[in-house]
């Protein structure tokens, strides 16, 4: 009887400091639904596969996300889906998605917003969420990362006098003709690439935005935010009076870019920076 009374007691002290442990420790796992394609590269990046239960059809990077369960698009989440997934934690934008997490936190979910516009708040947002699923020493290792490489560029173009950066029209989609304003993490990638966005002066994070001032404003360089074939190309070099554009006249369009590395406040921005880099300084082109 007392051999069964210490063995016993030694169970419960083991799993009473076992269980501990594996709370201090984060071992924990939680069950994480990411409703925005840029969270999800960013959980995956923090090594939280396992975790992730959720994402949206929009999500398509990395390839594991492919095997998660979805929960409906981006901008049309199936709250219903998310409930029976019991999640922990919802990870979801602002603005388009305002009326979903409004309705999420009605049914007391968690939900963390994460819709950075700009690559300091791209920082924080990393640095939080790693706070929030216990991954805080994945996340600094991740921001250095990709402060390295955006140094590694900025480096390469911080003394690039005014008339050696190029003129850049960013097309985000043909019709109706949009941009992309100062008040994107976009227009900071052109700056440090050593460009000049032609639309820097444009309040809103993405606009409409005119042909006749494509031809006003005379880019040096085009590049396409939707990857397309050759005719796509030819459409813009036939457009009326765009014959007289530098980009098009030099033949520097360029829609050879994953729009994804460069138009997702996620880890990839560092890549879609040296891509862009990449286009706009061709004689500069080397290994980083």
């Amino acid at each position: 009887m007392k051999r069964l009374l210490v063995s016993v007691i030694l169970i419960l002290v083991f799993f009473c400091f076992g269980t501990a442990h594996l709370a201090a420790s984060g071992v924990k796992k939680q069950r994480i639904i990411s409703l925005t394609p840029a969270t999800t590269e960013i959980l995956f990046a923090l090594n939280l596969n396992e975790e992730i239960v959720g994402v949206t059809t929009w999500c398509n990077y990395p390839p594991e996300a492919a095997n998660k369960e979805k929960v409906g698009s981006f901008s049309q989440p199936d709250i219903e889906k998310i409930l029976l997934l019991k999640p922990d934690i919802i990870f979801a934008a602002g603005l388009e998605q305002a009326s979903a997490v409004e309705r999420l936190r009605q049914l007391k979910l968690e939900v963390y917003v994460c819709d950075p516009s700009s690559m300091n708040e791209l920082f924080e947002s990393i640095t939080e969420i790693g706070r929030f699923v216990g991954r805080e020493k994945e996340a600094v290792d991740l921001v250095d990362r990709i402060k390295t490489k955006i140094r590694n560029i900025s480096a390469k173009v911080k003394h690039l006098p005014k008339d050696k950066k190029p003129k850049v029209f960013i097309e985000i989609w043909h019709d109706p003709l949009m941009t992309i304003g100062r008040n994107s993490f976009v227009d900071e990638l052109i700056r440090m690439a050593g460009g000049i966005n032609i639309a820097h002066d444009v309040f809103r994070s993405y606009s409409y935005f005119s042909s006749e001032q494509v031809i006003r404003r005379n880019p040096d360089c085009i590049i396409l935010a939707y990857m397309g074939v050759y005719e796509t190309l030819n459409r813009v070099k036939t457009r009326l009076g765009w014959e007289g554009v530098a980009a098009v006249k030099n033949n520097r369009i360029y829609n050879d870019i994953n729009p994804d590395i460069f138009l997702r406040a996620g880890p990839r921005l560092a890549e879609g920076l040296e891509e862009i880099y990449n286009r706009l300084h061709p004689e500069k082109n080397e290994p980083l």
